[in-house]
């Protein structure tokens, strides 16, 4: 019987405590006692702010260009001879008239007196002619200009005095001298070798101005005009870059469509002639309506830019024109965008029409 009535109060307790489980959760589930609200907030997005205004705009073509120095020189014997010296190398920085080399000077001194011994001959002959004719030896300012051409082709006067003058001019380039201030390159032959007139022996790259050849489209032409602004960078070493403004832009189109274009580069640090680099050309338009690309999304195949109205997003068709790097020139702003209103530039990918939004601080 003991056992009996535990049994029959364990029982009756459990079902109490499930009562009260049961009405607890009744009570919690009502409106009026503060429950769970059936619908959560939606969530608002965090956007950063710009106001669209009109302000000058660089529109930017890209192309391939290669540089090279504004003074480049090959340099050259004019005669052939056996390299005595040579005071330089590849790579090295000269001045203007340094000596960069020169050849054995035997034979071009020997050459030299020979050609002055014929000259001194000649000067007698042409002293003999003109006695000849009755003119004292050193009375030549009497002499009719006549007489004087005929005396001195007689006595071989001037041909004599133009191979004295060739001889000289030899002896003098067998000594190879930096044109300009540069630096050496393709220097290539060893003392005690021979050198053939009419063959570079080096070349001196200047070290003043570097300039960068590139190609446009025929199309590009009319948004291209000397003195635009150019950003070349060096394939070789993209974080060097370097500004000029072109200078020439050839007048004819080639058979592929391409014009040929030239800009002097104001700077030439770390830059070699011969470098491939990418061309950027910026032309500078004033008063265009200007926005970030990051502002411009796609919606349905349009491009559509949001507006901050209040504290919502407001949808907008554009239609943009001219671009850059990071920029856009709008065209057509539809109805209900104007210079002045504020454009959401990040945050703007998932947005639809009056979203919430909550701009972020700067």
């Amino acid at each position: 019987m003991r056992m009996l009535h535990q049994i029959a109060r364990c029982v009756y307790g459990a079902g109490l405590v499930l009562l009260g489980a049961c009405s607890g959760g009744a009570e919690d589930a009502s409106p009026e006692e503060g429950g769970v609200a059936t619908v959560l907030p939606e969530e608002k997005n965090e956007v950063t702010v710009r106001p669209l205004v009109r302000r000058m705009f660089y529109h930017e073509l890209v192309s391939n260009g290669k540089l090279t120095a504004s003074e480049e020189a090959d340099l050259y014997f004019e005669a052939s001879g056996v390299v005595a010296r040579i005071y330089v190398k590849n790579g090295e920085q000269v001045k203007k008239g340094d000596k960069l080399a020169e050849l054995d000077k035997f034979r071009l001194h020997n050459a030299v007196m020979q050609a002055q011994d014929g000259l001194e001959k000649a000067k007698l002959e042409l002293k003999n002619v003109l006695i000849g004719q009755g003119y004292g030896a050193e009375d030549t300012v009497n002499v009719p200009a006549e007489v004087m051409r005929l005396a001195r082709v007689k006595s071989g006067y001037d041909q004599s005095k133009a191979q004295y003058e060739l001889a000289c001019h030899e002896e003098e380039r067998a000594t190879l001298t930096a044109p300009f201030d540069g630096v050496v390159a393709n220097l290539f032959t060893k003392p005690f070798n021979t050198v053939e007139g009419g063959k570079p022996f080096c070349t001196i790259v200047g070290v003043r101005q570097m300039e960068v050849g590139f190609t446009l489209l025929e199309n590009e032409l009319s948004l291209v005009k000397r003195g635009d602004k150019v950003v070349i960078t060096p394939y070789a070493n993209p974080a060097s870059q370097c500004e000029g403004r072109i200078t020439e832009i050839n007048p004819l189109v080639d058979e592929k469509g391409m014009v040929q274009a030239k800009a002097v580069l104001t700077a030439r640090e770390g830059l070699f002639s011969g470098m491939n680099v990418r061309v950027n050309v910026h032309r500078e338009l004033s008063e265009q309506l200007v926005v970030p690309k990051s502002a411009v999304v796609l919606r349905s195949g349009k491009q559509v830019v949001f507006s901050l109205k209040g504290t919502k997003a407001q949808w907008n068709y554009v239609q943009t024109g001219l671009e850059n790097a990071d920029s856009y020139t709008l065209v057509d702003t539809g109805e209900n965008l104007h210079e002045g209103d504020t454009l959401i530039v990040t945050g703007n990918v998932n947005l639809a029409h009056e979203s919430e939004v909550i701009v972020a601080p700067n």
